[in-house]
């Protein structure tokens, strides 16, 4: 399953409402490190049926970067119960990244 692209429009049904976990990825085309945690998210999403992973375009959803506090990116939070659990900032490698979101 591939990584789905969502907005702020989307955000409340896409991460809130979701009846599984939800890895959501802030991030921006512009932002090398985000290149290089894009194709570990998409790798991760085809290993897992049991958690959601969407990414959200920092520059054009300005609610969603200001509601979770994204100062800074790659910004990847694990949602669960419409809670955000886990919060990794920067750009780490697949088993550094699958650990600390407790995948």
């Amino acid at each position: 399953m591939a990584v789905k692209e969502i907005t702020d429009a989307t955000f409340e049904e896409e991460v809130m409402q979701s009846d599984r976990p939800v890895i959501v990825d802030f991030w921006a085309p512009w932002c090398v490190p985000c290149q290089h945690v894009s194709p570990i998210l998409e790798e991760l999403s085809e290993s897992r049926d049991d958690v959601r992973f969407v990414k959200v375009n920092i520059d054009d959803n300005p609610n969603a970067v200001m509601s979770y506090n994204v100062l800074s990116i790659p910004t990847i939070i694990r949602f669960e119960g419409g809670q955000a659990t886990k919060k990794v900032i920067g750009a780490l490698p697949k088993k550094q990244l699958s650990e600390q979101l407790g995948l």
